[in-house]
């Protein structure tokens, strides 16, 4: 007699309502080198190096965390007194470190919402430069709630700030899919619950919303 599956017991998947966004280089264009890169007349090495040690990325971080950007500023200057005059010019140059929206993520963000997704947004991000992104960037209207970084103290991949958003934006994990560049944040938003995705391009994300059944691929 062949086998048969019980389906009572067979496990029902989850039906995903919600789709939580990361921010930075996901759906915003933002890189430090857009202005820096002037101030190193093409020498590409030193740029990199100026980016990932006397700016690097755990500094940004401190300030996505809610410290002043004058009083890190200050601190960096201290510890690199030979680059203090371009660690100066980080607010002023913040806004041309934004050069706005990423296309294919702004559409899929778009498409997304007209299926009747929810979207919310989990992004590190300074309170101090966020306003700039909300008057530059139109899709970030899109998303009914967003978890700045700044607000809350806390920073990804902080396991604190992800059950924060589970809570503040009403999400069931089991039914959230998580969009982030940061591999371990990725793997934090797995740990969390989430359907987490590593984001690389748009075209990519799009054909694993569409694995997902959320999107067309």
């Amino acid at each position: 007699m062949p086998e048969t599956t019980d389906l009572r017991s067979s496990p029902i998947p989850p039906v995903i309502d919600a789709v939580v966004f990361d921010l930075g280089k996901v759906l915003l264009d933002w890189d430090p080198r857009y202005f820096y890169a002037k101030h190193f007349r093409d020498d590409t090495a030193a740029l990199e190096h100026f980016v990932m040690h006397i700016i690097p990325p755990a500094w940004i971080g401190e300030m996505d965390a809610g410290k002043p950007a004058a009083v890190a500023i200050a601190e960096q200057q201290r510890g690199h007194p030979e680059h203090a005059a371009l660690i100066d010019l980080w607010t002023e140059g913040w806004p041309h470190m934004l050069r706005g929206e990423i296309e294919g993520t702004a559409a899929l963000l778009g498409e997304l919402k007209a299926r009747g997704l929810r979207l919310c947004a989990l992004t590190n991000f300074s309170t101090e430069t966020f306003p700039i992104a909300r008057e530059r960037c139109p899709s970030l209207a899109l998303f009914e709630d967003i978890v700045v970084s700044g607000e809350i103290g806390l920073v990804k991949p902080d396991p604190r700030i992800y059950a924060h958003t589970n809570a503040h934006c009403r999400l069931h994990p089991q039914s959230t899919v998580f969009i982030d560049d940061m591999p371990a944040n990725v793997a934090a938003g797995r740990a969390a619950g989430w359907h987490a995705l590593q984001f690389t391009s748009p075209q990519a994300l799009r054909a694993d919303l569409a694995a997902l059944g959320l999107l067309q691929d």
